[in-house]
């Protein structure tokens, strides 16, 4: 026993925690799970009193490697799970930050009797709330309900020296780029942000900085680099009374990209009352693989030559769902998608098999690495988190065509079209694929940020692409994003080398 509590030894007793799902795997002397705000205070007056960097964990399930230590001392929330509050009357929940978005939905549904919902929707629902906020997680409805940041009202954060933050929407901006934050106990934390623009696209790449910002906006999407939330406070939506799905079978992509395209303009014509809320996107190779899969065998999809395209929305009133299908399938029909052939789900089961459908396709990708990685130890998964502008969508598409045949690599396309950013799924055979695909992906990202694009726009940067950021916003951000973490984080213990690397003594 110390005085921080009880450290275990990472490699001994916990060893899964030196990974996450981007299948990195790291190094830490010790590990600890505290249950409420004064145990990690006390950790981290441990980890300060000896210097040591702090690896601060969720459940693990990002694929950048944000979660993988790098030495020093892991500080894991997956213990801090309560539903502090649900006030029905504010719409608004508090929660610690190891609930998983599904222990969250059930929470909220079974509180407010299905009243209420909690709209961000990435795919892998056992993520945690305060992963989600460290990355502004998104997922397929940010297409009408925009990422997780949006849903932020509020959050109790905790610096490295132990004193704590207070944050609410609307309560503290920044004056053009300078700010000043005052902890509980009335210390001041005063600096300047960085001076790059943001792209005008869906984005999760650094520090979200603005002129005049909602200071709050600051901590989300800083992946652990500058506190650690213990506490949020989420804003949540009346559910729907109609909601419905889609899938299409378009006969090319050529014309699946023409019906996307047309869709979304029908639903922006008409801003907030068409009910359009998530265009995806699965090419002909992840319908392929996912047909191979036992799960996809059951799950009994046609066998056409072509891509798919999903669509949902959710909306109220006597016939808003007749209304869009009857809209839908005239679009389809130009297209030369058959209405007939289309996948329709209206109730709560039959979404539910679509939502298994679009989770397939991931799973069934991991799945075959770790089969190739037996006879092959040093591949991995190589996944795109591109966006570009509407623009430029057939563009980022054709190039991402020209590169995969030019180099004959194994791939799946799929993901969320209707913000121009899917998820290229490079699926090497051998350590040189997986060479040639790296850099591969590397061309991409200089091509989505000439665009104006981002090189994440949902998942964060972690450790695999920094490389990718300095590449976005150029060497002299970067040393700025280092000069703003230093304002919190003196020594760089937190999350150290998230984001940038940090030549820091």
């Amino acid at each position: 026993m110390r005085q921080a509590g009880i450290h275990y030894r990472v490699e001994q007793d916990f060893p899964d925690y030196l990974c996450d799902e981007s299948r990195r795997s790291g190094w830490a002397q010790s590990i600890s799970f505290p249950a409420s705000a004064r145990d990690i205070q006390d950790h981290l007056a441990y980890a300060l009193s000896k210097k040591e960097p702090v690896t601060v964990q969720g459940a693990r399930t990002g694929i950048t490697a944000g979660a993988v230590p790098e030495g020093g001392h892991v500080v894991s929330l997956s213990r801090m799970k309560q539903v502090v509050s649900i006030r029905k009357e504010e719409a608004v929940v508090v929660v610690q930050p190891g609930l998983s978005l599904s222990e969250l939905r059930t929470a909220v549904r079974d509180e407010t009797g299905g009243k209420w919902f909690f709209p961000p929707d990435p795919t892998e629902t056992s993520a945690s709330v305060g992963g989600m906020i460290a990355c502004n997680a998104s997922g397929a409805r940010s297409f009408f309900y925009g990422p997780f940041r949006r849903y932020v009202t509020a959050l109790r954060v905790m610096l490295v020296d132990g004193s704590t933050l207070l944050l609410r929407r609307g309560v503290g901006r920044s004056n053009k780029r300078s700010f000043e934050i005052s902890t509980d106990s009335g210390h001041a934390v005063s600096g300047v942000l960085p001076s790059y623009r943001l792209p005008a696209v869906k984005n999760a790449s650094g520090y979200y900085v603005q002129d005049e910002m909602d200071l709050l906006d600051l901590f989300i999407g800083s992946e652990g680099t500058l506190g650690i939330v213990y506490e949020a406070e989420l804003r949540l939506l009346p559910n729907p009374s109609v909601q419905f799905g889609l899938l299409a079978f378009p006969p090319t992509e050529h014309s699946a990209l023409g019906l996307v395209k047309e869709v979304r303009e029908q639903a922006r014509t008409r801003p907030g009352q068409d009910g359009l809320v998530a265009i995806e996107f699965f090419d002909q190779a992840a319908l392929y693989l996912v047909r191979a899969e036992p799960a996809g065998a059951e799950l009994g999809l046609p066998n056409s030559t072509g891509p798919a395209v999903y669509f949902e929305y959710h909306g109220d009133g006597e016939g808003f769902m007749e209304d869009r299908l009857t809209r839908l399938a005239e679009t389809l029909e130009k297209s030369g998608a058959d209405p007939n052939s289309a996948w329709l789900a209206g109730s709560e089961k039959e979404m539910e098999r679509l939502r298994a459908f679009r989770h397939a396709v991931p799973e069934a990708v991991n799945r075959t690495v770790g089969e190739r990685k037996k006879t092959a130890k040093g591949i991995t998964k190589l996944g795109t988190d591109l966006a570009v502008p509407d623009r430029h969508l057939e563009d980022i598409m054709a190039v991402y065509r020209e590169g995969l045949e030019r180099l004959g690599l194994k791939h799946v396309i799929f993901g969320h079209i209707g913000d121009n950013h899917v998820h290229v799924n490079i699926i090497p055979r051998n350590t040189n694929e997986y060479e040639e695909g790296r850099k591969l992906y590397q061309e991409w990202a200089r091509t989505a940020v000439q665009m104006g694009g981002t090189v994440s726009a949902e998942h964060g940067v972690g450790k695999l692409k920094r490389e990718m950021l300095e590449e976005m916003y150029g060497p002299k951000a970067i040393e700025e994003m280092r000069q703003l973490k230093r304002c919190f984080d003196p020594l760089g213990l937190l999350n150290r080398g998230n984001l940038f690397k940090e030549p820091i003594s």
